[in-house]
This record gives structure tokens, C-alpha cells and sequence, in this order.
């Protein structure tokens, strides 16, 4: 889409729907600028034409109709509006306007009355007489006095007063208030005393006069909006895109036919990665230096980028893998008669160095080309990022085609480190309506696969990679209204199954029993999904794809019986398998515990169908030996239709987060809570969904170094603490010799600041790589040296630079009170869930709307819980009522 076609179609947007309103006036008072701002020179002054003789009237008449013409103008939305000024007639504008100004002096103005009516006009007539004879003369030739020498001759008669600068001429005579300053220098008296040039200078409007401006009447229009949405112009195009969108509200709009997502449907198609750039910097093979293609350079690249001490090359499990299954893609690149032979004579550290090298470039980069690189992406964000959906803008999610390079999977993946290959628009498939017209490809020479019409599919654009031969497709965003219908009836669906879920435990129970192995089987499995929140699982190729279990793939390798060897009646499980992402299932489940017991629970019951299924069976066994995930999905769905296991996640997600909040709530203390210990305890219910889910993460070395950060924080506020207690005891016995004072660190700042700004110079002026590595390391040095500043202040900020008083260290122990509760609080937080991802709950199980409520309930800002990202994927569930709850009439 073009620039222009998509500004109009924001203002389209707006307009389809109120709301939209303050958004696209936005808009239309950018295009009025930009269209006004080229027509400047078409404006005619009505001082430029004007004959002297008429200037020369003793009975000027003002501009009275001209100001109501100007104030209906600004208070109207007629854009076809014509100043009397610009009239032709010379005669009969004049006349016009001496008419105005006898008008204008007979009007009731208090603040320009004086007895005197008579004598100071004349004075002021015969002083405009000899000013324009003096213009008259100074001209080439008899033709008319230019706007220029007449307000010329304006700003020297002004100059006298003060009132404007000699070569000021961007005053109008004709403004109402520059002519009412004029009237009442006219009705001073003649005699000009110092008092009375104080007297003139002194009376003002209300609005100071106005700069002229050349203006054209829908120019009048646009400057209101503009100043109605002030806070909406500073916005840059990618924000008043987003707010014009959000006017769209979906939920209200007219579904698409039965079995259809969508009508119409227009975008841009894909943006493809830049061809390879060889940098010619050789890997070494046994030794030597080995000259490669521009293809195998890339691979070779690939593998260098890898870190050799991450995740995939730094364990020696996964390392293995990776560089079997590189090595055997990088030998097809070579082809057949190549001299490298064997993986562990090569040597990519060469190249390394050189990306770690470009690394530090990079970050030398200056806040021109910092800016520049926003336009690029910001100009592929434009062309790419949009599409049209039944007439209504939709952000594009993935527009970016990825790139190739190393497979990375996750977890154990068996097929980490092959190569991915660069994909081509020939293998590119559009989905458009039939009338939409077909992007043009970015690449040239080539073009795409082919065009489909598939109003029942919601994908964009479709194509198959080379890993493990699947599709992959090109989306709108998160924040589309396809995936908000989605979101709202899997939640919706969930909500239903608080209809079902007590009929469907009870069948369980009945079921758990069954002297029929297959219906106990079946209840077994219903129980796992319903209480634990184990997903379905199947059966996996481990050739192909990481061995990740679900409830009818567990084995009995999986689960082992009284774990801590009690004996008894003990009726523990641990649970211990790969599960989705090949993230870690570990947990010990009490199946005689009450919580599994109460309400007819039946956990005891379940503990011992495990027992039975698991016995005379070899550990590679099968648990549920008799069911499959196909068999298992049928008999849920004859419970409620659609149900499944995701149903069933959603649900207790859901219900735990309501469950858990409103415990929360019940407790006495809550009301006294401020707003970030309710998000704590928000943040609590919100892991106990991410325990319940098995949502887990692996701590990054940043986390355990914010963690050790916080941690020595809190010790050093603690001694702090005890250092100000001992300062008070010493103040309370006048002991003020041994208090301990804050030196100034002035000269330290001065040096950061120093350091800073020379950084910054490097920055700049460097053009070679050896002067931006330079430019690199002497800012990392800067930041070290705020970091070392910053650490000085912080360990002596409990102490002052001048003696202090009682109450104020009173109060400072106060202070490092709260100081370290709030710093314990979050080191206790961050460590809960360094292990736990809050976020994957909070984005696909969790229906937003019990959030919305709560927050709306104990006054806690949105923000403090749903990032930016989230208030746009969720719009919909934001206008809830505190009182909202989720249960089965949400369905409807």
C-alpha cells in the first residue's frame, strides 16, 4: 500500500466508527499542513493593492466584519469559506472596510474608552499622510505601495512604543487587537508626557497580537484539531496507525458468512532476508587455510556463530548432536571431492573472531545511523506490516521471511544443527481475495508460487521448510481480530465446561471402578488431564522429533512408586518425563493426600489403577496400554462437544487464578495492602497456574546474577540501617565528633560525565573498525566508570554531607526500614519464579477478563500486570465489570 492510500483509508477508519474520531483528526491535520504549507505564496494581503487615496479616508470604517468572518471561520467546519480581504473591487473593499472600521469605533469596548473623540484621530490621519507620501515617493515607478514597505512604515510608527521591533513585519493592521492598541493611542492627548507612552503601552487583550500568518481557510479548520489532540500529533505514524486501528472494535462488527474468517483480504506479501555478503575471512582445515564459495562460506558462518559455550555446544549431550547433524548438511554444501573429510580438523575460530569483532562494531554505531536504521525498519514495517481485512486495517505478525542458518530446535531436538535453507518467493504461496491485487515481489527476477482465494483459512502467505517438511505460515498479529475470536471462544469454551465438569466426575468415578480395562483406563487418563493438567500426548518418531511425553505416551519408566522409600501406606508418585518444549516434568504427587481426595476426588482409587497398569510391565512399557490420544479425544467429546485436554488446561488455569484471588481477597490485611503487594500476591496465584501447568524456564546467568545483585543489596541496606541506629545514639548523647560525614564525590561525576561525552565524540567521528572497537571500548569503560560512581553513592546514601539532626535520621531509619522490607519482597518474588514462566499461563490459559476484574476491583492499574503487548491482544476483554466472573454463562 501507498503512503497516501493508507492515510486515506485511516480517515475511512475513523470515520466508519466514533470512537475513531480523535485519531483521525489527527491525520486530516497533518494532510492540511502539508498541503498549506506549498500554497503559502498564494495569499493575497489586502494591504498589497490597496489605493492611497483610500488609505487617506477620514472615515476608516474597521475590520468588524472581517473579525466576524474570522471567528465564524474558527468556529465552523465550512472549508469553502472566503475572506472579505481577498475581494477584487479595490473601490468597493475599501469602502467595505472603511465602513468596518466606524463600526469598529462605535462598539462597546470598556477597555478603550476615553472622553477624547475627536482630536487624536485626526493627529493620527496626518501622520499616516506623510508616512505614505514618503512610501509613494521611494518607488520606481507610480504603481501601488508593496505590502512590504507598507508594513514597513506600520512597524516604525509601532517602534515608538515598544510595541514591535523595527523590522518586524509579521503584524496585521487589520488585527482586532493591534487596532483597538491603535484606537487608544489615538484618544490619548496630544501632549506626550512620560506617563502618558506608559499609559498607551499599558492596556492588553486578553490574547497578545497575533503573528500573521498566511492561512488558508481549511488550514483554520485543521489548527483546531490540532490543538484539540495535542497529545495525539506528538505520536509518530506507527502509534496513530495503532490508535486508528483500535477504533476497529471487531466484537461489534458483522460476522463473516458461516465456515469463512474473512471477505475481503489485501496485504503486501513477504519481506525476504538480503543475499549473502562474503566477508573472505578463511576457516582453517587441518591446520591450513581453506578458500570457500560464497554458499559455503555462509554454512561455515552458521557454525561459527554458534556459541561454543551455549546451550548446544557447551553440553556435551547436545553438542554431539548438533555437529553430527551440521557436519553432514555442511559436507553436501562442499559436494563430493572436497579436501574436508573430518569435522574435528576444522577450525572456525578465525571466523569467530571476526563476528565477535563485527559485535563490537556495531555497538560503536552513532544516533544517526541508530535513526537511520529505525527509517528502514519502520519503511519494511509500512510496506509490510498492514493488511486489509473487510475494509478495516490488521497488523501482520511475521512479515520477516526467516533467514537460514543452524536448526536449533528445542531441548534434546534430534535434528539440531542442520542447516536451514534460504527459502524463495518460488516457494511462496499468497492467500488474497479474488479482487485484491497481487504484491508485487520484493525479490527481483522471481516470483510467487502461486495465488489462492481461501476465505476459510486465516493464513497470509504459506511455505514449506526444509527441516522436518511442514508447513509454516505467515499470520496477522496477536492483537488481529482473528485471534481474538479465537481467544474469546476457547475461553468461552472453557467457561461452558463449568456446566459439564460435575457430571464428567462423576462418570469418572463410576468408571475408575470398571471391571472393564479399557473404560478404567479411560477414567484414569480423563482423572490426569482433569486434576494435573497433563496434556494428551502421542506417539513420536524420536528420529524425527524429541521424545516429549504426554498422559497416553506415558511409560512406566515414568513413574515411580513411593519415592522416598516410606513404606506403609504411603501413596506417592513421582512423575518424571520430558514433557511439551522438552521442558522437565518432575513432580511427587500425593494421590492419598485430601486435596485429591476431598469431594470425591477418588485419588486413592487412581494410585492404585497405576499400580495395576504398571504391574509385570517392562520400564519402556506403555502405561495405558488399551487407549490412544484418537480414542481418548472421542470420549471426551462425548461429554461436551469440543472438549479436549487443552479445554480441560484452560479451565483449571482459569478457575486456580479465580480460585486463588479471591482467597487472597478474603484475608483481613488486604484492604490495608498497597498496590504492589496486591501484585504480589496477584503474582503468586499467577504461579501457582504456572506450577499446576508445568510451565517452566531455565534460570539465564542473568537472572542468577540479578538474583546475587539483590541479594548483596539487601545486606548492605541492612548495615546501613545499623550504622544509622548507632549515628542516633551518638546524636542523643551529643557525641558529634565520631559521626561519620559524606564526602562530596563532585569530581567523580565530573570525570563520568568526562568519560561520557568523550565516547560519545569517538563515536562520532569514527569511520574505520579500528577506530569504532576503540570508540566500543572507551564506552564500555565510561559505563564501568557511572557503574563504579553509582556503587559509591549507594554505599554511602545513608549518611549526610553536614551534621543532621535527630528527627532526620529518625525519619532516614524509616525510610531504609521500607527500603529493605520492598527489596526483600522482590529478591523472595524473583526467586519464586526464576524457575516458573508466568507469562505462557498469563497469554494462553488464564482467561484475561478474571485479571481485568480483579484489577478493577482493588484499584490496581492494568499495567502492573498486563504488559502493552497484552492490553492489545486482549482489547476485548478490557470494558468487564468488576463483578465479572468466569463460569458457565460466559459461554452465551
Amino acid at each position: 500500500m501507498s503512503d497516501d492510500s493508507e492515510e486515506e483509508f485511516v480517515f475511512e477508519e475513523a470515520e466508519k466508527n466514533p470512537s475513531a474520531k480523535h485519531s483521525s483528526k489527527v491525520h486530516k491535520s497533518d494532510a492540511a499542513y502539508s498541503n498549506n504549507n506549498n500554497d503559502d505564496d498564494m495569499e493575497v494581503d489586502s494591504d498589497e493593492e490597496k489605493p492611497i487615496k483610500k488609505l487617506k479616508a477620514k472615515k476608516p470604517k474597521a475590520v468588524e466584519k472581517k473579525v466576524k468572518a474570522k471567528a465564524t471561520m474558527n468556529d465552523s467546519d465550512d472549508d469553502n469559506f472566503i475572506d472579505d480581504t481577498d475581494v477584487t473591487p479595490k473601490k468597493k473593499k475599501s469602502k467595505s472596510k472603511s465602513k468596518s472600521k466606524k463600526e469598529d469605533s462605535d462598539s462597546d469596548d470598556d477597555d478603550f474608552v476615553d472622553d477624547d473623540d475627536d482630536a487624536a484621530p485626526k493627529k493620527k490621519k496626518a501622520k499616516s499622510k506623510r508616512k505614505l507620501k514618503k512610501d509613494d515617493s521611494d518607488s520606481d515607478d507610480g504603481s501601488l505601495p508593496k505590502k512590504k514597505s507598507s508594513s514597513r512604515s506600520k512597524a516604525k510608527r509601532k517602534s515608538s512604543n515598544g510595541d514591535m521591533d523595527e523590522d518586524d513585519d509579521s503584524f496585521d493592521d487589520e488585527d482586532l487587537s493591534l487596532k483597538k492598541k491603535k484606537k487608544k493611542k489615538a484618544k490619548e492627548p496630544v501632549i506626550k508626557s512620560e506617563s502618558s507612552k506608559k499609559r498607551k503601552k499599558a492596556p492588553e487583550l486578553d490574547s497578545t497580537p497575533v503573528k500573521k500568518k498566511k492561512v488558508k481557510p481549511d488550514e483554520v479548520k485543521s489548527e483546531l484539531v490540532s490543538t484539540k489532540s495535542k497529545g495525539l500529533k506528538e505520536l509518530d505514524r506507527t502509534a496513530r496507525l495503532q490508535y486508528a486501528m483500535q477504533s476497529f472494535l471487531w466484537w461489534n462488527a458483522k460476522e463473516p458468512p458461516s465456515g469463512y474468517n474473512w471477505s475481503e483480504l489485501e496485504h503486501a506479501g513477504l519481506s525476504f532476508p538480503e543475499a549473502y555478503k562474503p566477508h573472505g575471512i578463511k576457516m582453517k582445515y587441518n591446520g591450513k587455510e581453506v578458500t570457500l564459495t560464497a554458499l559455503q562460506e555462509e554454512a561455515a558462518t552458521f557454525m561459527a556463530a554458534t556459541d561454543p559455550d551455549g546451550m548446544h555446544l557447551g553440553n556435551q549431550k547436545t553438542a554431539k548432536i548438533f555437529t553430527s547433524n551440521f557436519f553432514a548438511d555442511f559436507k553436501l554444501v562442499l559436494g563430493k571431492g572436497h579436501e574436508i573429510k573430518d569435522f574435528a580438523k576444522c577450525d572456525f575460530e578465525p571466523i569467530r573472531r571476526h563476528l565477535n569483532e563485527q559485535k563490537i562494531v556495531k555497538k560503536a554505531i552513532t544516533d544517526a545511523e541508530r535513526s537511520l536504521n529505525k527509517e528502514e525498519r519502520d519503511k519494511a514495517l509500512f510496506q509490510y506490516g498492514f493488511a486489509i481485512v473487510d475494509g478495516h486495517l490488521e497488523r501482520v505478525g511475521n512479515y520477516n521471511m526467516e533467514p537460514p542458518g543452524t536448526f536449533r530446535g528445542r531441548g534434546a531436538h534430534p535434528k539440531m544443527g542442520k542447516l536451514k535453507q534460504r527459502v524463495l518467493p518460488e516457494q511462496v504461496s499468497l492467500n488474497l481475495s479474488e479482487a485484491a491485487p497481487v504484491p508485487r515481489c520484493g525479490l527481483p527476477g522471481h516470483a510467487w508460487s502461486d495465488i489462492r482465494h481461501d476465505p476459510r483459512g486465516q493464513w497470509l502467505a504459506s511455505w514449506k521448510e526444509n527441516i522436518n517438511n511442514q508447513n509454516k505460515y505467515m499470520q496477522l498479529a496477536a492483537s488481529s481480530s482473528f485471534k481474538g475470536k479465537s481467544d474469546r471462544a476457547k475461553y468461552g469454551k472453557a467457561g461452558l465446561l463449568c456446566k459439564y465438569i460435575e457430571k464428567i466426575r462423576k462418570v469418572v468415578k463410576k468408571d475408575l471402578g470398571s471391571k472393564d480395562i479399557e473404560e478404567r483406563e479411560l477414567a484414569t487418563a480423563v482423572w490426569v488431564i482433569d486434576r494435573l493438567a497433563l496434556r494428551v500426548g502421542g506417539e513420536k518418531d524420536t528420529d524425527e522429533e524429541a521424545d516429549t511425553v504426554g498422559c497416553c505416551s506415558l511409560r512406566v519408566e515414568h513413574l515411580h512408586f513411593d519415592p522416598n522409600q516410606e513404606g506403609g501406606d504411603n501413596r506417592e508418585i513421582e512423575l518424571e518425563f520430558l514433557g511439551k518444549d522438552s521442558m522437565l516434568y518432575k513432580q511427587t504427587i500425593d494421590f492419598g493426600s485430601h486435596i485429591y481426595n476431598e469431594e470425591n476426588g477418588m485419588g486413592t482409587k487412581v494410585y492404585d489403577n497405576f499400580k495395576s497398569f504398571c504391574k509385570g510391565k517392562k520400564p519402556t512399557d506403555e502405561v495405558f496400554g488399551n487407549i490412544n490420544p484418537t480414542l481418548l479425544n472421542n470420549h471426551l467429546k462425548q461429554f461436551m462437544d469440543g472438549l479436549s485436554a487443552k479445554v480441560f488446561r484452560t479451565y483449571n488455569a482459569s478457575k486456580t487464578l479465580q480460585s486463588e484471588l479471591r482467597k487472597h481477597e478474603a484475608s483481613p490485611s488486604w484492604k490495608s495492602l498497597s498496590a504492589s503487594e496486591k501484585v504480589t500476591e496477584y503474582n503468586n496465584a499467577n504461579r501457582e497456574v504456572a506450577i499446576l501447568c508445568n510451565h517452566q524456564k531455565s534460570v539465564s546467568k542473568a537472572q542468577e546474577t540479578q538474583l546475587e545483585n539483590i541479594g548483596q543489596k539487601v545486606e548492605v541496606l541492612k548495615k546501613q540501617k545499623h550504622a544509622l541506629k548507632a549515628i542516633l545514639k551518638r546524636l542523643n548523647k551529643g557525641e558529634t565528633d565520631s559521626i561519620p560525614l559524606r564526602k562530596s564525590i563532585t569530581k567523580a561525576e565530573e570525570d563520568v560525565k568526562s568519560a561520557i561525552e568523550k565516547a560519545k565524540k569517538l563515536k562520532d567521528k569514527a569511520k574505520t573498525n579500528e577506530e569504532k572497537i576503540a570508540a566500543t571500548q572507551a564506552d564500555e569503560a565510561a559505563k564501568q566508570k557511572r557503574r563504579d560512581l553509582a556503587d559509591i553513592k549507594f554505599q554511602k546514601a545513608h549518611l549526610w554531607e553536614k551534621m543532621p539532626t535527630i528527627d532526620q535520621v529518625k525519619k532516614r531509619i524509616e525510610n531504609w526500614t521500607a527500603k529493605i522490607n520492598k527489596a526483600e519482597m522482590d529478591l523472595k518474588h524473583k526467586d519464586d519464579n526464576k524457575e516458573v514462566s508466568l507469562g505462557t499461563s498469563k497469554i494462553n490459559y488464564m482467561d484475561p477478563r478474571i485479571s481485568v476484574a480483579w484489577c478493577k476491583r482493588n484499584e490496581v492499574p492494568i499495567e502492573k500486570i498486563f504488559s502493552k503487548t497484552l492490553r492489545d491482544k486482549f482489547n476485548w476483554a478490557m470494558a468487564v465489570k468488576p463483578d465479572w466472573e468466569f463460569n458457565e454463562t460466559i459461554a452465551e
